[in-house]
């Protein structure tokens, strides 16, 4: 099952979770009714205030996290062909014959690294081009420190590409690091418990009404769903509706640039 699909499961799921709480919350509220001459319980209206405050604030938590996540993943694929471009401009540097070996090296790295993630729904293919690309860092840094290093060479041509090359290697890690970085399970699990409860306070409090507010009932439900529903997509941005995949067009584009005769900026 795709994860949109298990998104909107989910999301079913909380409309006819939250259903089942309102009418529980009622019908406790309807016993209440029936059991005594007082009628529900006085002074809830604190508690549901400071539950509903509380799945507030959890909901703008969650929401504010997931959006900064997006965010800084959109931008790690910027940096990271930022970084790429700048050790290709510095191959310059070393010798002319250690040039052409390294700069095809680079073109199918880059190439590489713009759909490393783009089928982030196939983790055999994901780790496999993960591998790929570690193979051809190797291999980068092994030719070119060679190069760097060799009899004759300037001290200033290593200290200025082996770096370059290193902030490519470390965006790498970073942008893996991003893709698994996700709040703990039992954020969601203290969200969803706050839902069920406020859903029963709601059904509690309407027990004096005979009749049931569907219109009421299912745009709390909906909503709610709705909520987790995008938080949920945002923190996927890989394999859900909001995504970062035009992103890596950037790396394209660069690796594109590559094929060409000289990369200008």
């Amino acid at each position: 099952m795709s994860f949109l699909s298990l998104n909107l499961l989910m999301a079913a799921g909380f409309v006819a979770g939250i259903l089942v709480c309102f009418e529980l919350g009622r019908r406790i509220g309807r016993w209440a009714l029936a059991a005594g001459p007082d009628g529900l319980a006085k002074g809830v209206g604190p508690a549901e205030g400071a539950v509903f405050a509380l799945l507030g604030l959890i909901i703008a938590f969650m929401f504010s996290g997931a959006a900064a996540r997006f965010e800084a993943r959109h931008h790690l694929v910027t940096q990271e062909a930022n970084a790429i471009g700048t050790a290709w401009l510095r191959l310059d540097l070393l010798p002319a014959d250690a040039q052409p070996g390294l700069r095809e090296a680079f073109r199918r790295y880059t190439e590489l690294r713009a759909v490393a993630y783009q089928d982030a729904h196939d983790d055999a293919l994901t780790r496999q081009r993960q591998s790929e690309g570690d193979a051809l860092q190797a291999a980068i840094w092994r030719d070119a420190v060679a190069a760097a290093t060799r009899p004759g060479q300037p001290p200033s041509v290593a200290s200025l590409m082996l770096p370059a090359l290193n902030d490519m290697i470390d965006i790498t890690t970073t942008r893996l690091m991003a893709a698994r970085n996700h709040p703990p399970a039992v954020i969601l699990l203290l969200l969803a418990g706050l839902i069920a409860v406020g859903a029963m306070l709601f059904g509690y409090s309407t027990a004096d009404s005979r009749q049931r507010s569907w219109f009421h009932v299912l745009a709390f439900a909906c909503i709610q769903a709705l909520a987790v529903f995008v938080i949920l997509d945002m923190e996927f941005p890989r394999l859900g509706l909001i995504r970062i995949d035009g992103s890596d067009q950037v790396l394209l584009d660069l690796a594109a640039s590559m094929r060409q005769p000289a990369l200008t900026r």
